[in-house]
């Protein structure tokens, strides 16, 4: 439950935030809370990254990296600004898609992916990508049909998915995993989905389930440092709080209850709360942004305190 003490601070937000603190968490009725998410497309955060949209559909003159970025193996992060990354915000804050009206028809046009120069809405190899191109798609109006199907053929023997597939790899991976699960949620809450589609997923689930979202299969140990490291926003990055958001919605979607296989990861976010109920920002990966949306490492963070206690109080309900 949420204390009391934290409610004026976390309602002293941008509207991207309020109202889902309002929906989710004060349990306000939609005139309430609806009435704040459509001030995303006219005042705060959500304003600023529409103005900065360019005249082609596109931000930063680029589908994932901005035009004229150098790839480099050796640098510090990435850009975060070319368009997939700014429409994946604008998406997750709950921007009415009426405010980007056109711009799928822009992009269609106008954007092709880095890699091989492909067509923006028709995706490319990568999994993370293809999953972030079906919701935007889905979001916009966008005909994405096919990464769809491209998702069910490239699932691996093991349960999931690799973005290290066109290298050879042969076993999944936890970040992968999860964003393309995001992505066939999204299609199949949006379009009831598909017998291929729904067997796809649930086939990706039980690859983290059986991890307990965290664990090595053989050792049973956490797999990596990064499944404690709780930073907003997500980007590509799994922890077992991105990943327990994943299954909250999931199990909503689907009408289930919580699946006990969950428990130590819970446990895991709530010890990661502080004793005024909040959760502090961790390190965000690297990279240049169009303006900072949370707070720095280190100090209490109302997006992952949202998250957080969301996830928690589904687990506790």
């Amino acid at each position: 439950m949420m204390a009391d003490a934290l409610i004026p601070w976390l309602l002293d937000s941008d509207p991207a935030l309020r109202w889902q603190v309002e929906r989710d968490l004060l349990h306000e009725p939609p005139e309430v809370w609806e009435a704040t998410r459509a001030r995303i497309a006219t005042e705060g955060f959500g304003a600023r990254l529409l103005a900065l949209q360019d005249p082609d559909g596109q931000w930063a003159g680029g589908a994932y990296f901005p035009a004229g970025h150098e790839f480099s193996p050796t640098a510090d992060g990435q850009p975060w600004t070319a368009t997939t990354w700014t429409l994946n915000t604008l998406r997750e804050w709950g921007l009415d898609a009426a405010a980007l009206s056109g711009t799928a028809e822009l992009l269609a046009k106008n954007s092709r992916w880095e890699y091989d120069d492909l067509p923006y809405w028709g995706g490319e190899v990568d999994c993370c990508i293809n999953a972030w191109t079906v919701e935007n798609g889905l979001w916009l109006g966008a005909d994405i049909t096919g990464i769809v199907e491209w998702f069910v053929a490239h699932r691996l023997p093991d349960g999931g998915w690799n973005c290290e597939w066109v290298e050879g790899s042969t076993r999944s991976s936890f970040h992968s995993t999860l964003n393309s699960l995001k992505g066939l949620l999204a299609y199949d809450l949006a379009t009831g989905g598909t017998e291929a589609t729904r067997a796809a997923r649930r086939s990706g689930e039980e690859y983290l389930l059986r991890r307990g979202l965290f664990r090595r299969l053989s050792t049973g140990e956490p797999v990596a440092p990064w499944v404690d490291r709780f930073v907003y926003p997500f980007r590509w990055l799994c922890s077992v709080l991105h990943a327990a958001d994943y299954f909250r919605r999931a199990a909503l979607g689907d009408g289930v209850p919580p699946d006990p296989r969950m428990a130590a990861a819970i446990d895991r976010i709530r010890a990661a709360r502080q004793p005024d109920g909040t959760w502090l920002q961790g390190r965000p990966p690297a990279g240049e942004v169009w303006f900072e949306v949370d707070v720095p490492e280190g100090e209490p963070s109302k997006w992952l305190t949202l998250y957080g206690t969301r996830v928690l109080d589904w687990w506790g309900s």
